[in-house]
């Protein structure tokens, strides 16, 4: 693959939420650390009808609500890099004027395209037709990649007909995140736990992506979708591959991913049972009273928006080790956290004192605190008159500042950076998101089959109670 830096970023959907919120700071802040080219042009373009200067107040409106003082480094400097070209994809005119103002792609032209899933098809052929998708332009898509398997297929189809796959960058926003980058660091790079990584010595694993919020701004686009879709065969699934990979040869691109989909395609189809669908009522966050689903949506619907998995990978090392899945809306907290949960020592030298030893725990924070805290065994002080004393205690591997350093960066800002200069070790392949959404649609078919019926629960709880009973049967709980 012949890598090169993009002297032009065109975004498509730039004056959307997500451009607002995370994609201009985050391309501020790597302007104002002298991490983008000094010449490099940034062409946004929407539905929206905006002039340039239009589209700067935009930007400098985003920048000033989203991005810290400290962090903007020369905003008029930046403002001045930014463009605008106003686009309706399902017009074939609009695609000339957008190629006249993002000019020639000869010296590298990257974009990022964030728009609904029917306008790919339309704005991959517009692209094409006016010299967009040549040897020096890549493409960064992100979600949703379709609602299955087969409208994933007709969508990168779509895009692997102008674009092949060393220079498509599907994007997934926790692959960005320092510690889940981390991850790898603490699996590969020690010694430690390399040994232990194995079903020998892990009773079973742990991740939960908890949210407070409810359907704010996507009422439309959530009850079409669903937890099930929405966090697990994306964000989840990523995590879980990246805890459960094979030793890759090498740190780059090809070798990750070769490991991560060997996992993807190891897991085992959910059988009846193994699954908790649930949805929201009306309830407190916060103390504060919040509304159901059901009221939010003004009618009722079947849509989860909380789903709990025992997942089994059937390969060598993870054979009859659970890994236990778990997102949901309108939860006591937001968390995004993986829980590596050992087995206790083989005998107890110390149960004849009267101790009780607890298996060790490694817990991985993501968000909103990065962090990773080891649970050791530890004696309690004393003159063990009465008994020899153990405990548990926290072992802090990390803390926030030393992952972040004195700059907490946004996860785009590491993906951006990446897609203009072309690394995508930090980006899912086509064969993954095949692989994650063959294991998502299986269990789809299930619930329909079963005619499953999401099971009511308090905003402000951890959910169904039978989601707690997934976990209690096999004498685990869930870590809150």
């Amino acid at each position: 693959m012949t890598r090169f830096t993009s002297d032009r970023l065109l975004l498509f959907g730039a004056t959307g939420d997500l451009s607002r919120r995370m994609l201009l700071p985050s391309l501020c802040a790597l302007a104002g650390d002298a991490l983008l080219a000094p010449n490099i042009q940034i062409v946004g373009t929407a539905r929206t009808d905006l002039d340039d200067e239009g589209f700067r107040n935009f930007a400098s409106q985003s920048l000033e609500e989203f991005l810290p003082a400290s962090r903007r480094g020369s905003m008029s400097t930046f403002l001045s890099r930014l463009s605008y070209q106003p686009l309706d994809a399902s017009q074939e005119q609009d695609f000339q004027a957008l190629a006249a103002s993002a000019g020639s792609p000869a010296n590298g032209l990257s974009i990022f395209l964030s728009t609904a899933p029917s306008l790919f098809e339309p704005t991959i052929r517009g692209l094409a037709a006016n010299g967009l998708t040549g040897p020096n332009v890549r493409i960064g898509l992100e979600k949703p990649l379709g609602i299955d398997l087969a409208s994933s297929k007709v969508i990168n189809d779509a895009v692997a007909a102008a674009f092949p796959e060393d220079r498509i960058f599907r994007i997934d926003h926790y692959l960005g995140k320092e510690t889940v980058q981390n991850l790898l660091a603490l699996r590969f790079a020690n010694v430690l736990f390399e040994p232990l990584w194995n079903a020998a010595h892990i009773d079973h694993v742990q991740i939960t992506v908890a949210e407070t919020v409810g359907l704010e701004s996507r009422v439309g686009y959530y009850d079409g979708s669903g937890a099930l879709r929405d966090m697990v065969q994306n964000h989840m699934l990523q995590l879980l591959a990246l805890v459960a990979m094979e030793p890759p040869v090498t740190y780059d691109a090809t070798s990750v991913r070769d490991e991560k989909v060997k996992v993807l395609r190891s897991l085992r189809k959910a059988t009846s049972g193994e699954t908790v669908i649930g949805q929201y009522r009306a309830g407190a966050i916060a103390s504060q009273p919040v509304p159901g689903y059901d009221e939010e949506l003004g009618r009722a619907s079947n849509t989860e928006t909380f789903v709990a998995i025992k997942s089994h990978i059937d390969n060598w090392r993870w054979r009859g080790v659970p890994f236990y899945l778990r997102t949901g809306k309108r939860l006591p907290k937001r968390t995004t956290e993986i829980v590596v949960q050992f087995k206790d020592v083989p005998h107890s030298i110390f149960q004849g004192r009267g101790a009780q030893t607890t298996p060790n725990r490694l817990v991985i924070g993501i968000q909103p605190e990065e962090h990773i805290t080891l649970s050791l065994m530890a004696k309690v002080p004393g003159l063990d008159r009465d008994g020899y004393g153990l405990h548990s205690v926290p072992l802090a591997i990390a803390t926030p500042d030393l992952f972040a350093g004195p700059k907490h960066r946004i996860a785009y800002e590491r993906l951006l950076l990446d897609l203009i200069e072309g690394d995508q070790t930090l980006f899912v392949r086509r064969d993954e998101v095949e692989a994650q959404w063959n294991w998502v649609d299986a269990i789809r078919a299930g619930w329909e089959e079963q005619q499953m019926e999401a099971k009511t629960y308090t905003a402000g709880s951890w959910g169904p109670s039978a989601a707690i009973a997934l976990a209690e049967r096999d004498g685990v709980t869930w870590r809150e």
